[in-house]
């Protein structure tokens, strides 16, 4: 019976490192193509600077076939080493002897770290083939608007730009406008804000004025000798004044 297991975890561990040494190889493989990729949409980026080339490029669909086909495959031989994997957390639960367990344990942890390291590199170098790919597809889209700009005829050109400078010359004047507009709220708003006020101010003198009687009579009796001093002032100022002249004439 021990015999048996042992043929098993033998057969499990065998399985794992053919799966593992696959996956090696396709990931180099895999990595390879993304870093191909890179390098020939540079060259191809410096050569579209250059000359008027529009053709794909890295005939795009070759290259999106081979990735996606990749990718699958390796998809697939990780979903087979995690099974194997699991096959073997089952057998070192299932097997009796402690000591046998810490090292079939540690050859188990050994099998999962190699597992995840290859999934963590499929998954960077996926995610890397994906963003090249993503940003010169972009890049293509934007190469093309340019080419079909610059096919445009000189006519078509000039008029585009003098459309362009009437429509910046519209937005400017819409601007103008609106600031205007605001100062002109914002002046209302203060001065209705001062009106208020002034005729805060004006009610409250009213409102102490009814309250207070005696100092309503006393501002008007002080009012009335300012005036009568103002007259007698007035009254010898004049008559200084037709005495110098009689004076002066004299």
């Amino acid at each position: 019976m021990a015999a048996g297991t042992s043929n098993y975890w033998e057969d499990l561990r065998k399985q794992a490192r053919q799966l593992e040494n696959e996956l090696d190889l396709k990931l180099v493989s895999f990595s390879k193509l993304c870093t191909s990729y890179s390098h020939n949409s540079a060259r191809d980026g410096r050569r579209d600077r250059y000359s008027s080339d529009t053709t794909p490029l890295l005939n795009g669909s070759s290259q999106d076939r081979m990735f996606e086909t990749m990718a699958i495959e390796i998809e697939q031989l990780l979903a087979r080493l995690t099974g194997i994997n699991d096959k073997m957390a089952e057998y070192t639960n299932s097997a009796g002897v402690p000591s046998l367990n810490a090292a079939l344990m540690h050859t188990l942890q050994r099998h999962r770290d190699i597992l995840q390291d290859y999934t963590h590199e499929f998954h960077k170098t996926k995610a890397n083939f994906t963003a090249i790919r993503e940003r010169e597809n972009l890049m293509g889209s934007v190469r093309k608007d340019i080419e079909s700009y610059k096919g445009g005829s000189g006519v078509n050109n000039r008029r585009t730009e003098l459309f362009l400078k009437e429509h910046e010359h519209l937005r400017n004047s819409d601007r103008l406008i609106e600031e205007t507009i605001s100062i002109a709220m914002a002046t209302k708003e203060n001065m209705t804000s001062q009106r208020g006020m002034l005729k805060s101010i004006q009610s409250k003198m009213n409102t102490l004025a009814n309250r207070f009687p005696a100092v309503n009579s006393l501002i008007q009796r002080i009012n009335l000798r300012k005036r009568r001093d103002s007259l007698i002032l007035g009254g010898i100022v004049g008559v200084c004044t037709i005495l110098l002249l009689l004076y002066a004439f004299h």
